[in-house]
């Protein structure tokens, strides 16, 4: 089977290089959007909001 993919690129067309080079990036921090969506997150609510929804998905499945 031929290998049609181009050098640098998935089979779906993905360039691997802007992948490692953004995955690089938002590990050191230095992304485009930095932590301002992480800071905004109230972990403790998401746990309250996630239990709450589990404890009526559990009703509705009785």
């Amino acid at each position: 089977m031929a290998n049609n993919r181009q050098a640098g690129r998935t089979q779906s067309g993905t360039n691997i290089q802007e992948v490692r080079q953004q995955n690089a990036q938002s590990a050191s921090g230095n992304s485009q959007y930095g932590t301002e969506f992480a800071s905004e997150t109230n972990a403790q609510e998401v746990r309250q909001q996630n239990a709450q929804s589990q404890a009526k998905k559990n009703q509705r499945q009785q």
